[in-house]
């Protein structure tokens, strides 16, 4: 059984017209942020104009969305693909953006292309736009397309969907990194379908000394799964931190327990809390500002 809950209003996305009617909030960045975004764009530009491969367009388009200016992205990956239409890379990315931009079904038809077009051939790890602490990649190509499937799917508030892909993400998360990322959304599918004690299997053998390099907020969730902490170790009250990438995805896994567990007006809450702050374009961000308008 789906188990939905409705908090406000009815959602106004995924329309015909998606694109063009999408709001763009862009990113607050410190001025030395800025600077190093914008010189690796124009970087990016410059190999571009020498070479106009599916390689160059992508760095373009990652360079650009990293500045907020996911629209203008989008239109770069169009470009790419009108000449590189089997290049699946450029569905992941731009799949992405439509996420980013709340237009679900446009990103949803794109990985579903990704993924016909992956199919039988190898995987290869991702590079990182802004890499990690460690500089060391932790996503590959097939995993990332199979995880932003099942992100779209479950923004939709297609649990099923989202919970097929998800099945497919956790056969090629390779590293602890990915396997917490899958296994947090994963879980939390499995809640929304009513389905607790399979849900608990998929965090039950995940050990306590992962060494992870980036996914530590997604791993300290799984410990709230696997009843080694409490919400209120994540989520002291609901002002703390509101302004963070951490904040947003922590507040959303903790608001998400609230609400599978019969906690509703502490679930609102922590999503409200979460869409008042600055982290726009994040998946926590997103998913909470989803739960408050879904039907």
């Amino acid at each position: 059984m789906v188990v939905l809950f409705v908090f406000g209003a009815s959602t106004t996305f995924a329309q015909p017209n998606c694109l063009q009617t999408a709001g763009e909030i862009r990113p607050q960045l410190s001025a030395e942020t800025r600077r190093d975004y914008e010189a690796k764009l124009a970087q990016a530009r410059t190999e571009f104009e020498k070479n106009q491969s599916a390689e160059t367009y992508i760095w373009l388009g990652r360079r650009t969305a990293y500045l907020g200016r996911y629209k203008e992205a989008i239109g770069i990956y169009n470009d790419a693909i009108k000449k590189f239409p089997d290049d699946a890379r450029l569905y992941r990315h731009r799949g992405h953006r439509f996420i980013t931009l709340r237009c679900f079904d446009d990103a949803i038809v794109d990985f579903k292309k990704a993924v016909r077009l992956i199919k039988g051939k190898p995987d290869e790890i991702e590079p990182d736009g802004l890499p990690n602490a460690r500089g060391v990649p932790t996503g590959t190509l097939h995993s990332n397309i199979w995880y932003h499937l099942g992100l779209a799917r479950y923004l939709k508030g297609d649990f099923n969907g989202a919970l097929s892909a998800y099945r497919e993400a956790e056969k090629v998360s390779k590293n602890p990194d990915m396997l917490v990322a899958t296994a947090h959304w994963l879980y939390m599918t499995l809640r929304r379908l009513g389905r607790k004690a399979e849900a608990a299997k998929v965090v039950e053998g995940i050990a306590d000394d992962l060494d992870l390099i980036e996914n530590e907020d997604y791993y300290n969730l799984i410990k709230l799964y696997q009843g080694k902490l409490k919400p209120g170790d994540l989520w002291k009250n609901n002002d703390q931190g509101r302004d963070t990438l951490s904040s947003a995805t922590v507040g959303y896994g903790v608001g998400n327990w609230f609400l599978y567990n019969g906690q509703r007006a502490e679930a609102e809450k922590v999503f409200r809390q979460i869409v008042l702050g600055n982290q726009w374009a994040s998946f926590g961000h997103i998913a909470a500002e989803a739960e408050l308008t879904r039907d």
